[in-house]
């Protein structure tokens, strides 16, 4: 196929009378520029993800980075009629008639489905609706179809979960799959899959979603699909895979971007605050830099408790119109607010779920109705039993969360935020930490996560904090942190790498963000300590995390 479509390039050039340009048959390098994914390439030039892999040693088909050089596999050659400056540059995208239909997307579509609806194609959609990610489409979307005036075919129903007996199989995902295993059990190839179902990122697949097996035998899988252990969590009904699970980290500057990708870190999350009459244009630079840098950007939008309590009902309309804003500037994430459940951030007396809720409902409308590709994690409560159940002054998480859900917050998330900064123990440990209370929930990794996934069944975690206090290097610790003064930077690392391990396998936390990176503040908030860039400027952490992800 490769010969044939070179010979009509050729062709076409000759009669055309343009002049292709050469290209060796080893040693191509394309660098990644924005947008890019292993599958846009490989399409670009005519391979495989499979190849491009190999090519490059690359272990995560789903995560390159903006300035990466990747070798292109012997042969390669971009498809297309035009000749580019370079190798690198981008190919104008296709023109596309002005006309089309609107579509609906229902459950269980995808773009690649949709496209083979109308006889186009996915990227064709994609550019029509300006969609950053075609993987993330929502049911009741309203897409414009380029070009089409009716479906070329009527869709079929499908069963749920029975492949059928085509040579070309319907499967529905189920927890614990990925792309990889469903390819084994059909004898055929992940990229084979990802190509028929216009997936770009192999890694970002959901329950429920249906995909199109090209070639499987008899339509039958070749082996019976196993299900995989929900790690002990209470959380039984999601189930992301390893394909689900990314981490990333809190940043105060960008300044160890090649640091935090030898680690494995994808995300950066950086917190915003937003006052009254802002403009969400302000936190376009940050958005810039996270991705010129190659992660993907989660901001967490902390708002004025003084403005809110003047006048609740306007400002969650106002916080919800620049979150939608925001939205529009296309980051990757967006935490609507930040340990809400305590005075320091919400206001005295009208700390309640209920309260959060509302204005969590609002945002949520407001960002997806902007950008419908934006991660919504909910704002994580401080984990605490300090207040005994709700007073005017800060309410107990359990509690707190319990009247979210009472309010359908569930409805008006993407993945719920979850904090745990006052480990002093192992992550592994289900008893014995050495204060008071040593019985309550929120000692405990486990206890954190055991109540947020049945509270909120069915939704994934998002751990916007997770990190561990050791004052080595620094003075000793303020008194409001003397319980982590025998803490040591060895046992920062390895109960964070083991966390990172417990959260992965778990199969329910979809994003891991380590509280942080690089603090140097150390006062009555010892943030510094918490870093895992030590005051030496070593990372004892990142090499831990590194060798428990194996």
């Amino acid at each position: 196929m490769q010969r044939f479509i070179t010979i009509l390039l050729v062709v076409m050039a000759v009669l055309s009378g343009t002049v292709l340009p050469t290209f060796a048959q080893t040693s191509q390098t394309y660098t990644v520029v924005s947008g890019d994914t292993l599958f846009r390439i490989a399409l670009r030039f005519g391979t495989t993800v499979d190849a491009l892999a190999q090519a490059n040693s690359i272990t995560n088909t789903g995560i390159i980075y903006v300035g990466q050089q990747l070798t292109l596999p012997s042969g390669s050659a971009p498809v297309a009629t035009a000749t580019p400056a370079s190798t690198n540059a981008t190919p104008a995208p296709t023109a596309v008639p002005s006309s089309g239909v609107t579509h609906t997307v229902q459950r269980g579509e995808t773009l690649g489905s949709i496209a083979r609806q109308y006889g186009t194609t996915f990227s064709a959609i994609a550019t029509a609706n300006n969609l950053a990610n075609p993987n993330l489409i929502y049911v009741g979307q309203q897409l414009t179809i380029p070009g089409a005036t009716a479906p070329t075919t009527s869709p079929t129903a499908v069963p749920t979960s029975t492949p059928t007996t085509s040579s070309t199989a319907t499967y529905t995902i189920k927890s614990g799959d990925t792309l990889a295993s469903i390819a084994r059990q059909y004898g055929t190839t992940t990229s084979a899959i990802a190509t028929a179902n216009g997936i770009t990122n192999i890694n970002l697949i959901y329950a429920g979603q249906r995909l199109t097996i090209p070639g499987a035998s008899g339509g039958t899988p070749s082996t019976t699909p196993t299900t995989t252990p929900s790690g002990g969590n209470t959380n039984t009904s999601v189930n992301l895979g390893t394909s689900g699970f990314e981490m990333g980290g809190h940043v105060f500057s960008f300044a160890y971007p090649d640091l935090m990708k030898n680690t494995g870190l994808t995300w950066a999350k950086v917190q915003v605050r937003y006052n009254q009459g802002d403009n969400p244009n302000n936190v376009a630079g940050t958005i810039t830099t996270a991705k010129e840098r190659g992660f993907k950007i989660l901001l967490s939008v902390v708002g004025n408790k003084d403005q809110l309590a003047a006048n609740p009902t306007q400002y969650y309309q106002d916080f919800a119109t620049f979150l939608g804003g925001v939205a529009a500037l296309n980051p990757d994430g967006i935490e609507v607010w930040n340990e809400q459940n305590i005075d320091r951030e919400w206001p005295s007396g009208l700390i309640s779920g209920t309260q959060y809720t509302s204005m969590l409902r609002a945002a949520y409308q407001a960002i997806k109705a902007r950008n419908a590709n934006v991660l919504v994690i909910s704002g994580a409560p401080a984990p605490t039993g300090f207040f005994g159940n709700c007073t005017p002054a800060g309410c107990d998480d359990n509690f707190f969360i319990a009247e979210m859900k009472n309010q359908g917050a569930a409805n008006y998330m993407d993945c719920v935020g979850i904090h745990y900064n006052e480990g002093i123990i192992s992550p592994t440990l289900n008893s014995g930490d050495p204060r008071g209370s040593s019985s309550h929930y929120s000692r405990y990794y486990n206890g954190m996560v055991s109540l947020y996934s049945s509270t909120f069944p069915g939704k994934p975690l998002c751990f916007t904090e997770i990190g561990y206090l050791s004052a080595d290097g620094y003075n000793s610790l303020p008194a409001g942190f003397s319980w982590a003064s025998t803490t040591s930077v060895a046992e920062q690392s390895e109960w964070l790498s083991s966390a990172a391990r417990i959260a992965r396998d778990s199969r329910i936390i979809r994003l891991f963000v380590i509280w942080n990176i690089d603090s140097t503040t150390y006062g009555d908030d010892p943030q510094g300590g918490y870093a895992i860039v030590r005051p030496d400027q070593t990372c004892p952490a990142c090499n831990a995390i590194v060798a428990a992800l194996k």
